[in-house]
């Protein structure tokens, strides 16, 4: 672990490559699971603001769970998480003509449509963040349907932190980042250094 502020950040998050490779997994990281996309109190307010501009984008069946149920439910461990659809789809996925699942408001927000990029949890995957009362732990969820990510990842040289460089900034901070790169870097030369 390595500590930043109040953040314990899993080396797992440091020494893993990763890069998304959508032409292999399709996007399936919004369709398999046992729950929704974890949110923030801050983030169904947002969500609600930009359903009616997203709202055609979406499936007929998605439509009919956020009538019956809204955008938002409390799974099974209490926390509040996306709707989804026949257990399994978010609400916000969306396909492509080539078959590739994509997010409705990230697809907005790359039209200029939406102010709102997507929730912090989708945009930070396949890093899950846990808020405790003394500290927040920072863990890489690693999940078989990203090995293609992960051998990408480690072919271009693209770790952990770096590929999602952006959401990490946008949740803790640029100083924070700063600061974990800075760690990261000298963690690195240790251990390539055999020092630790």
């Amino acid at each position: 672990m390595i500590q930043i502020d109040d953040t314990l950040v899993s080396l797992d998050v440091i020494e893993r490559y990763f890069l998304c490779d959508l032409s292999k997994c399709k996007g399936e990281c919004c369709v398999k699971g046992d729950s929704g996309a974890p949110l923030e109190d801050s983030e169904l307010a947002k969500l609600q603001k930009v359903l009616p501009i997203i709202w055609d984008d979406l499936s007929p069946k998605a439509q009919e769970v956020i009538h019956k149920q809204g955008v938002a439910y409390i799974d099974e461990e209490g926390d509040t998480v996306t709707s989804i659809v026949n257990g399994k789809d978010c609400v916000f996925t969306c396909y492509g003509e080539d078959g590739m699942c994509m997010c409705a408001i990230e697809k907005a927000y790359r039209e200029g449509r939406v102010s709102f990029y997507k929730p912090l949890s989708c945009h930070l995957y396949p890093i899950r963040v846990t808020r405790y009362p003394a500290f927040t732990a920072v863990n890489y969820h690693r999940w078989k349907i990203c090995k293609a990510a992960e051998v990408l990842g480690r072919k271009e040289g693209v770790k952990v932190y770096r590929f999602l460089r952006e959401p990490l900034i946008r949740s803790f901070g640029e100083e924070w980042y700063d600061e974990l790169d800075r760690t990261a870097q000298a963690y690195l030369q240790q251990k390539e250094s055999g020092e630790i």
